[in-house]
């Protein structure tokens, strides 16, 4: 099985996605859905925590055969991020959603050399906001972020928009289109449903696609 339709096979079986599409789950954004996804499950199964981090190893030296660092975000990334570092040998850090108000006041933990080129590890690409308040932190830094890295992502618009707009890569495990086709073929949802699915994806803020 090919390492996305593997990762989106793992994440339907242990419910670390759950698609929802006559009961959607309401985002903290307050956008109404029919998936909701939660990689931390992840870490409860060991043997499924382990293809997830050969598949990130697959796909670093495959779209990102220059890194030299791993930079985690905080706090979704930095367990996944820590196993790269170890599988690949390479020196990890993390990276906070903004500075501390104490002590050095740091954003980024760990070593930072100016011009290492770094892959950041994401757990869920959304908007994509986060991760990338991550890099601009490492290239302030001096960093050279190579691109992104992450387990799944919903394939919004919005996100593709702003990788473009922030001139960063950006290349996951898995993504929803993988997904819900893998569910219909295990039949997790129906015809019907996954029609339903295709019309949030065209138009996430609608609510006429519940109707």
């Amino acid at each position: 099985m090919e390492n996305n339709k593997l990762i989106a096979n793992h994440l339907l079986k242990i419910n670390a996605v759950v698609l929802s599409p006559d009961e959607p789950f309401t985002w903290a954004s307050g956008i109404h859905s029919p998936v909701y996804c939660d990689n931390r499950l992840i870490m409860g199964y060991p043997e499924i925590w382990k293809d997830v981090i050969g598949a990130f190893v697959d796909l670093i030296r495959t779209h990102y055969p220059e890194a030299e660092l791993i930079a985690g975000t905080a706090t979704g990334g930095i367990a996944h991020a820590a196993l790269i570092a170890e599988a690949m040998q390479l020196p990890m850090v993390y990276v906070r959603s903004s500075a501390k108000s104490h002590g050095r006041k740091k954003q980024i933990e760990g070593t930072v050399r100016p011009g290492q080129k770094a892959v950041v590890i994401e757990d869920l690409i959304s908007t994509g906001g986060s991760v990338l308040t991550a890099a601009h932190a490492l290239k302030d830094a001096g960093v050279n972020v190579l691109g992104v890295a992450a387990i799944f992502t919903y394939l919004l618009p919005q996100a593709d928009k702003n990788f473009v707009e922030e001139s960063t890569k950006l290349n996951t495990l898995t993504d929803f289109e993988t997904l819900i086709h893998l569910a219909v073929e295990q039949g997790t949802i129906s015809g019907a449903q996954l029609e339903q699915l295709k019309k949030w994806y065209a138009n996430p803020t609608s609510e006429d696609w519940e109707h």
